[in-house]
């Protein structure tokens, strides 16, 4: 069943991102640990920095990283922060989406090793993890507060040793649960950058939103889009 969903899973995603950073004609219907295109190399560094959090986590509250629940336990291997690393996945996924989606890395930000391996390069890794902290410092509401993901991560890891040691009856790692309507994805840009000033009239979004829209629209910057405005947008066919 897992093996079913994550080939459905990666086709979507493979589906998502712009072509030219994966080839279509020869689509993966799974994740690659030896990366041949951007969006491969992408994930690894980004869930390579994803396992470091949950490590720290298991660390600090003391668990044995060697005793999985999903992946199988192993001595030389660490099956319990692979366990935790899967609820939190999506932090890297639309990270990596967002950046493709606006053009943050080109072919000069990667490099191929002997081996066919892609790679990033150094300057270019130093700034996709400047890109990924504030993903995982973003706020998420969870127990009547402000929580951030890594706080979550820290917090879910507790929940486990508590069930473990008997001090709760369950873990559930389905709360928090992310909000991952995208207001500024690719289509919703297009559809900005293909709107006149009389269709703009129409819909009743005044000019100098439209402006301050497609500026930031054609730079590839993150947009702020209300919520009314959005509805009106999204409604208009691609």
């Amino acid at each position: 069943m897992e093996a079913r969903v994550a080939e459905a899973y990666w086709e979507i995603l493979y589906n998502i991102v712009p072509e030219k950073y994966c080839s279509k004609s020869r689509m993966r219907t799974k994740h690659q640990t030896n990366a041949a295109d951007p969006v491969n190399v992408l994930l690894n560094y980004g869930y390579s920095f994803l396992e470091s959090q949950c490590r720290k986590a298991i660390n600090s509250i003391g668990l044995d990283p060697t005793i999985g629940f999903l992946h199988e336990v192993c001595q030389t291997k660490y099956p319990l922060v692979y366990d935790l690393q899967e609820p939190f996945r999506w932090i890297i996924d639309t990270t990596v989406i967002s950046c493709l989606e606006q053009e943050k890395f080109g072919r000069k930000d990667f490099f191929r090793m002997d081996n066919y391996v892609l790679r990033l390069t150094p300057e270019a890794v130093k700034r996709f993890l400047e890109i990924l902290r504030p993903s995982f410092n973003s706020a998420i509401l969870y127990k009547g507060k402000n929580y951030r993901w890594d706080t979550v991560i820290q917090s879910k890891t507790q929940e486990l040793a508590n069930l473990i040691l008997g001090k709760a009856k369950q873990v559930n790692f389905a709360e928090p649960s992310p909000d991952l309507v995208k207001a500024d994805g690719r289509e919703a840009r297009e559809r900005i950058l293909s709107l006149s000033n009389t269709e703009a009239r129409k819909l009743d979004i005044r000019k100098n939103t439209l402006w301050y829209l497609k500026k930031r629209a054609r730079e590839q910057k993150s947009l702020r889009i209300y919520s009314k405005v959005a509805e009106k947008i999204s409604a208009l066919q691609p």
